[in-house]
């Protein structure tokens, strides 16, 4: 298992015992080993990084352009982070990164009503930014 260090900055933990690192761009790569697979969350296609990638089209302080290509996106990293390091990020890695991990703690069978403070709690606490973030964390439909 090469996943994440519990203890490393930004890594968040899910009831499962996954752990995914939420980031943010804008900030240098942080020490340690490289993520095994991104998912990247911007308006516009990201830099290239030396890992797998893989990008969502979701603009600054709004949701998804296309909600299935999300979910599907969502739906990846949560399974690879069973084994892989994964790691999610945005430019700032508050509101799309954090609505990002809420969705996954959705995926990993936080409720629905909780997943917005869980993640809060556990990543950080000005998380998930915007009333259409938290609108999107509630409706979050895990896939069939």
């Amino acid at each position: 298992m090469t996943t994440w260090e519990p203890t490393q900055d930004g890594v968040l933990v899910l009831p499962s015992g996954r752990r995914i690192r939420g980031r943010a761009l804008s900030q240098p790569l942080p020490g340690g080993p490289h993520p095994e697979f991104g998912l990247y969350l911007f308006g516009k296609p990201p830099l290239p990084v030396e890992w797998e990638s893989r990008w969502v089209r979701w603009p600054d302080l709004r949701l998804p352009a296309d909600e299935a290509d999300a979910l599907d996106a969502l739906t990846e990293a949560w399974r690879r982070a069973e084994t892989e390091r994964v790691e999610i990020a945005c430019w700032r890695g508050r509101g799309r990164t954090g609505t990002a991990l809420a969705c996954i703690a959705v995926l990993d069978g936080v409720p629905l009503e909780q997943a917005v403070s869980f993640v809060r709690r556990e990543y950080r606490r000005r998380t998930v930014e915007t009333p259409g973030q938290r609108r999107y964390v509630a409706r979050f439909q895990h896939p069939k």
